[in-house]
């Protein structure tokens, strides 16, 4: 029967999670991956579930219009056909997250964001725990959320959300709803900057009431968003908003005038983990958590891996793993926090324009190329600063080391993807990590 047959496009950790999800709702589940050879394969057989892998446009169709929901992963790009294919046999179309937030009366805080999503996420959640409230983190940040309303037991979800996600879902409706920031990126997935951007505003969209959208002040992109939003509504930034940063007193405040922490009490002071502190403060409380609770995390909290990750100290010069910034804003926000950087950039490309890079070059001593974007950061560099190429991971830390002076920081803050080298930007950040151990001895 059409309506109790559901289509999981991509196996992997979200399709398997989804799969075994409306198999439980008594859905009978078929999964098409594109790959010969899908992750998640022999769980999906333990599970009963048909794997159709490459699938030719006919069979593609045939799935479709057996089918009364198509569950697309969301790493599957908004031009693949089968979102074509569903519009066309009148299929409906919805996301993980969708599906989890229909199976759940438990309040949904959700997170968005070009960058800081999950240490925002992870905060907010800590800062929830800590008051007494059986928090969950889940969604983009690892755990599925499917996985996590399944599995029950919680009072408030906090769900890392990407634009993939979002672009996802008709009727996803947070509780509560922040966005971070908004700049240039995934432009391999959508076809232009604006749909990357209507995608993140679905954060807000279906808002209402006494739901609450909370936005960063300073970025004029998602303060346009919030101002649409039907919700109630909050801000926070570095210059302006309800939760900001008083720099007279070097403190940062809450919409009373109330102070939450001074910015010496933050183990980690740089710009941009001011904004991360004052957006997951706002997003706690407003879900629930005591200021005093928000404050003790804030005061213990490190950082994650791989995101400005202070390695060691060598002769002076201090070593930072900040793999995780694929994008040229990332760039910028973690070597505006140095006074003088040896940058190792480069990567994989994700369609960006890294051209504005050299814009950086008065924080920067010189700068490492490394991987298939080497060139393109080079002459981001020409004749601002000096530019070396390196051929390895290996070889671009020795450069580094030769280049820095004491009191620099070296800085791996790539702005592109790992995959040209590397599995994953963790793979990448932890073999800097080694490097930094063994040629500069860094401690």
């Amino acid at each position: 029967m059409k309506g109790k047959v559901a289509l999981v496009m991509g196996a992997g950790i979200t399709g398997v999670s989804v799969a075994r999800h409306l198999l439980d709702q008594g859905w009978r589940v078929v999964v098409a991956d594109t790959r010969p050879d899908p992750p998640g394969a022999d769980t999906l057989a333990s599970l009963g579930v048909e794997l159709v892998a490459e699938p030719d446009d006919s069979r593609l169709r045939s799935l479709v219009a057996e089918a009364g929901l198509v569950a697309p992963n969301p790493g599957i790009a908004p031009r693949h056909p089968i979102f074509a294919l569903a519009a066309e046999l009148g299929v409906r179309v919805a996301g993980e997250i969708e599906l989890a937030f229909e199976r759940t009366d438990v309040p949904i805080v959700a997170v968005t964001g070009t960058n800081g999503k999950t240490t925002v996420t992870t905060m907010v959640a800590a800062m929830l725990v800590a008051s007494g409230l059986r928090a969950v983190a889940a969604g983009n940040i690892g755990l599925p959320l499917i996985d996590a309303v399944d599995a029950g037991g919680a009072d408030v979800f906090v769900a890392e959300v990407s634009s993939y996600q979002l672009a996802l879902t008709e009727r996803f409706r947070p509780r509560v709803a922040t966005w971070l920031n908004f700049s240039p990126d995934h432009l391999d997935h959508h076809d232009t900057l604006d749909d990357y951007a209507r995608a993140k505003e679905l954060i807000f969209a279906r808002q209402e009431g006494d739901d609450l959208s909370i936005g960063n002040a300073d970025d004029a992109v998602v303060a346009a968003a919030l101002a649409r939003s039907a919700a109630r509504k909050q801000t926070f930034g570095l210059d302006r908003g309800d939760w900001r940063l008083d720099g007279d007193d070097d403190v940062l405040r809450g919409p009373a005038g109330e102070v939450v922490i001074a910015v010496a009490d933050l183990p980690r002071p740089l710009p941009h983990e001011i904004a991360n502190a004052l957006a997951a403060t706002a997003t706690a409380v407003a879900a629930g958590a005591g200021l005093d609770e928000c404050r003790r995390v804030l005061a213990t909290f490190g950082g994650l891996p791989h995101r400005v990750e202070l390695i060691g100290d060598s002769g002076g010069v201090r070593f930072y793993d900040d793999s995780k910034a694929t994008t040229p804003a990332s760039v910028v926000a973690a070597v505006s926090s140095f006074d003088s950087v040896v940058l190792i950039a480069g990567g994989r490309n994700k369609n960006h324009d890294l051209s504005g890079l050299g814009e950086l070059a008065p924080r920067v001593r010189a700068v490492v190329a490394i991987g298939e974007a080497a060139p393109e950061i080079s002459a981001a560099f020409e004749g601002r600063r000096p530019v070396t190429v390196a051929a390895s991971m290996d070889d671009a830390v020795r450069q580094a080391v030769a280049l820095a002076e004491s009191g620099d920081a070296v800085l791996l803050s790539p702005g592109c993807a790992s995959y040209d080298w590397y599995g994953s930007y963790g793979e990448r950040g932890d073999d800097f990590a080694r490097a930094v151990r063994e040629i500069a001895g860094a401690a």
